[in-house]
């Protein structure tokens, strides 16, 4: 363990979290403190003796703050192998002295850009000395200890309180790598921007950036690490929210609830969404809360044991109670009551996530996913359709009742992973059938759930039958269409675009189907 004195710091930070009793832990050390403005104020106000950059460098800061730590004197200070006889030659050349400690986070460009400011404000946002020091101090962490968060002040002032004022290497490697994720993270959001800014579509480069949110037990599977990192995006839902109760979310646990919170985000009316593996066996509206759980849980209540609950209101007390009497993983809601929390307390299992609010289905944003050696980027399917968007194509055209159905079921279409056929009565699911190679099978596999629902409860009939069938695709021939028919639905909606969209026309007036084409395809994968 190579253990390096902390003599001098040089400190600047834009979040001073932490930042008093941190230099004052460093003074008790007898630690030289050198800074730069506002940092510098606030450590006097605090009665530190602070030594300003302007006086290390012999040059004034000028460019409106823009160059001020850009000198030999910091970089020599920060770079310098102290037992290296030429670096500590030109250090005794041009009167530098070492650096042992760089305490810097960086302008919050970040958060410049989340509230929307303008082009040359965000601009202005954009820190170079800050980097470039953090960079030096971290490349040269054999020596230099560098700190960019204050999380790890507590853990720097308890070695140098064991090692009498100094640092371990293992401290420093582990900082060090902290500092350029850091770097790196930042120069990822200014690309980013800058990319939004020329709406450019697929930028030459693309970089990912995320900060740890929670280490996880394992990934989908035991044998699988994993982590849950926030990239910062203001989008409210799993990683947003506070956990309640219950044991720390699962990999799996995260993949679905996330799932389950954007499906309920579309609607307006109060909604439910019971979710299975990131697909949803039972989605519904109603009056309020209770109703839409209830019929969202008729839909499968056998495969709803051990699913993910989400909610577009505040979970309420009587929810919470019909809750209670099923095994439920996760609930997230925008918010929930005194009652929904006092009932749900008493399971503790169950995890109980409060997100805040609820994210835009209409919002912008990137979505990704690895390949090997890379990864795809897309936009987020923010695509919606409304009545005026459809082309009614049959000759009977859709009651109001089967048109509210249609829409209801293209919108859960868009959350269940292809090939999809979602059956929708009294907006309600009745049937979905996800995931499968034919889009045939999907609608045999939706009506077989609908047949089991209709026995746990006792129906006289499916729910199929009056319904209105979904479909996230064209049919590609009409036994598709057919199969929606023999099921009981009596409109169908699709994105249409076939080149046998004629013949599956022809079908469906056979049928007496009413069906509407959307120009709107949502394929999920």
């Amino acid at each position: 363990m190579t253990l390096r004195p902390i003599r001098r710091a040089l400190l600047s930070v834009s979040d001073k979290q932490g930042l008093v009793p941190f230099a004052q832990g460093l003074a008790r050390h007898g630690t030289e403190l050198i800074s730069t403005g506002g940092t510098a104020k606030a450590l006097r106000d605090a009665g530190l003796a602070v030594t300003d950059v302007s006086e290390v460098t012999g040059s004034p800061e000028m460019m409106d703050g823009r160059v001020k730590t850009l000198h030999p004197k910091i970089h020599g200070g920060l770079l310098a192998l102290r037992d290296k006889d030429d670096h500590a030659e030109a250090m005794r050349a041009h009167g530098i002295e070492g650096i042992d400690l760089l305490v810097c986070n960086l302008y919050p460009f970040e958060a410049t850009v989340a509230k929307g400011a303008s082009y040359d404000e965000t601009i202005e946002n954009i820190d170079i000395g800050g980097p470039a020091m953090t960079r030096s101090a971290a490349k040269n962490h054999d020596w230099v200890t560098v700190v960019v968060d204050p999380q790890d002040y507590a853990a720097v002032l308890a070695e140098m309180d064991t090692n009498k004022g100094a640092t371990s290497l293992a401290l420093r490697r582990n900082l060090a790598q902290t500092a350029f994720a850091r770097t790196a993270a930042y120069d990822s959001a200014v690309s980013g921007w800058l990319a939004d800014q020329l709406d450019e579509k697929a930028p030459r480069r693309r970089s990912l950036s995320g900060h740890l949110r929670q280490a996880l037990r394992y990934g989908e599977n035991p044998h699988q690490s994993a982590a849950f990192y926030v990239t910062g995006e203001k989008r409210y839902g799993v990683a947003t929210a506070e956990q309640l109760q219950g044991r720390e979310l699962s990999y799996n646990n995260i993949n679905d609830t996330d799932a389950a919170y954007e499906l309920v985000a579309e609607f307006a009316r109060p909604a439910c969404a019971i979710i299975k593996h990131a697909n949803p066996c039972g989605v519904a509206l109603g009056h309020d809360l209770l109703e839409a759980y209830k019929k969202a849980l008729a839909c499968d209540p056998v495969s709803a044991y051990g699913g993910i609950l989400a909610f577009n209101r505040k979970l309420d007390g009587a929810t919470a109670e019909e809750i209670a009497k099923l095994f439920t993983e996760v609930i997230i809601a925008p918010d929930a009551d005194e009652d929904a929390r006092r009932i749900l307390s008493a399971r503790r299992n169950l995890r109980l996530l409060i997100a805040g609010d609820l994210p835009d289905p209409n919002a912008s944003g990137l979505a990704y996913k690895s390949v090997a050696g890379g990864f795809l980027v897309q936009t987020r399917d923010n695509g919606h359709v409304a009545a005026s968007d459809l082309k009614v194509v049959t000759r009977r055209k859709p009651s109001d009742a089967e048109l509210a159905d249609m829409l209801f079921a293209f919108t859960v279409g868009k959350h269940v992973k292809s090939n999809t056929i979602v059956y929708v009565k009294d907006l309600q699911t009745a049937g979905i059938g996800a995931g499968q190679m034919s889009r045939v099978d999907s609608a045999r596999i939706a009506a077989l759930k609908a047949l089991d629902a209709q026995k746990a409860a006792g129906w006289a009939e499916p729910m199929t039958k009056g319904s209105a069938a979904a479909s996230d695709a064209f049919f590609p021939f009409p036994d598709g269409l057919l199969t929606v028919a023999e099921a009981g639905a009596t409109s169908v909606i699709q994105p249409g675009g076939s080149i046998r969209d004629q013949e599956i026309i022809d079908a469906a007036d056979n049928a007496g189907l009413a069906m509407a084409f959307t120009g709107m395809r949502h394929f999920r994968h």
